[in-house]
C-alpha cells in the first residue's frame, strides 16, 4: 500500500486567486518541496498560470506532482452558476494538462452559514427547492469532471458552507451516483462541524477517494462554540492548528486507511491568513515531521 503526502497553497494563505496578499506561486512550490512534500494542489484556478508549459516546468524544477484542484465556489446560489461552471471547467482543464487526478468540489462560505459554524442545531437549512438545485449543480459538475475529463471527483464538506454537517454530506451521498461523486474527506472540517471523523471514515471508506489532513485546536473550538463565534472570527483565533496539536487522532486516521488498503494522496491543509501566519514554511515542515513520526513515510 502506498500513501503519499502532499500540501496545498491554502497552507500559505492562498484561498482566492486575486487576493493581493497571496505569496508568489513559484515560492509556494519551492517552499512545499523544501518542506519535504512530493505533491501539491493547484490552489484556486488562476493562482498558478493557466499556461500548462509554465507550470509543468516549475513542477519539474521542484520535483512535485500536481495532485488535484478545488472548485471552491457558491454551489448553493443559482445566480452564481456561470461562476461555478467557469471555475469547474478551468480547473478540469488544468488538472488534465498535468495528469492530476482529483477534482474537489466545495460549496463556498455563505453569509447565511458563517455565523453558525460548528453549531449544526442552529444552522439555517436549505429549503426543499434550494436543496434540489444545490444537489443538481453538484451532480452536474461531478458528472462533467468524471465523464468528460476522466477525473475522480470528491465532495468536500466545509465549515460555513451549505455542505458542512455530517447529515448533509450523507444525504448528498445518497442522492448523487457514487460512480460520479466520491468523498474528499477533511478531518478538521468534520471535527469543527461537531462530528467524529474516525467514525465517519469507518462507515464510508469505500467512497473516500482522497484525504485532506487538517487539525482543530480543541480549546479554540470549545471557546468559539461557547461564545457563538462565527467562522471568520474563529479562523482569526487560530482554530486550525498544526497537525498533532489538535483533537483529530491521526494515528487512528492512519489505521483506518491501512485497514481499508487506501492508496493515494493525503494532502495537508492548514488554512491561514497570509499576512498573519509568521512561518507557513515552518508549519509545513512541522506537519510533515509529525506525519513521519506516526508512520506516514
Amino acid at each position: 500500500m502506498t500513501i503519499r503526502i502532499g500540501n496545498a497553497p491554502c497552507s500559505w494563505g492562498v484561498e482566492f486567486a486575486d487576493d493581493p496578499r497571496n505569496p508568489p506561486w513559484m515560492s509556494v512550490l519551492k517552499d512545499c518541496a523544501d518542506a519535504g512534500y512530493t505533491g501539491i494542489e493547484l490552489g484556486p484556478v488562476g493562482f498558478m498560470p493557466e499556461d500548462p508549459v509554465i507550470v509543468a516546468e516549475a513542477l519539474a524544477t521542484h520535483d512535485l506532482q500536481l495532485i488535484g484542484g478545488v472548485v471552491f465556489r457558491p454551489f448553493h446560489d443559482p445566480d452564481q452558476w456561470d461562476n461555478v461552471l467557469d471555475g469547474a471547467v478551468r480547473t478540469c482543464k488544468a488538472l488534465v494538462a498535468h495528469g492530476a487526478q482529483h477534482l474537489v468540489l466545495i460549496d463556498s462560505i455563505s453569509r447565511r452559514r458563517a455565523p453558525t459554524a460548528g453549531r449544526p442545531d442552529e444552522a439555517e437549512q436549505l429549503g426543499p427547492d434550494e436543496w434540489a438545485g444545490f444537489r443538481d449543480r453538484v451532480a452536474t459538475v461531478a458528472r462533467m469532471g468524471a465523464e468528460e475529463y476522466g477525473l475522480t471527483v470528491g465532495i468536500h464538506a466545509h465549515a460555513a458552507g451549505f455542505m458542512d454537517f455530517e447529515p448533509e454530506l450523507e444525504r448528498l451521498l445518497e442522492e448523487v451516483d457514487e460512480d460520479i461523486l466520491k468523498i474528499c474527506f477533511d478531518t478538521g472540517h468534520h471535527s469543527y462541524a461537531g462530528f467524529d471523523p474516525i467514525s465517519f471514515m469507518k462507515r464510508h471508506m469505500g467512497r473516500i477517494s482522497y484525504m485532506h489532513f487538517k487539525d482543530i485546536d480543541p480549546a479554540v473550538k470549545s471557546d468559539v462554540i461557547a461564545r457563538r463565534t462565527g467562522f471568520y472570527e474563529a479562523c482569526g483565533q487560530g482554530i486550525f492548528c498544526n497537525l498533532g496539536l489538535g483533537d483529530v487522532d491521526f494515528r487512528a486516521v492512519r489505521q483506518v486507511l491501512l485497514d481499508a488498503g487506501f492508496e493515494g494522496w493525503c494532502t495537508v491543509e492548514q488554512d491561514c491568513d497570509p499576512t498573519l501566519d509568521p512561518d507557513p514554511v515552518g508549519d509545513a515542515r512541522a506537519n510533515r515531521a509529525y506525519l513521519t513520526s506516526i508512520g506516514f513515510n
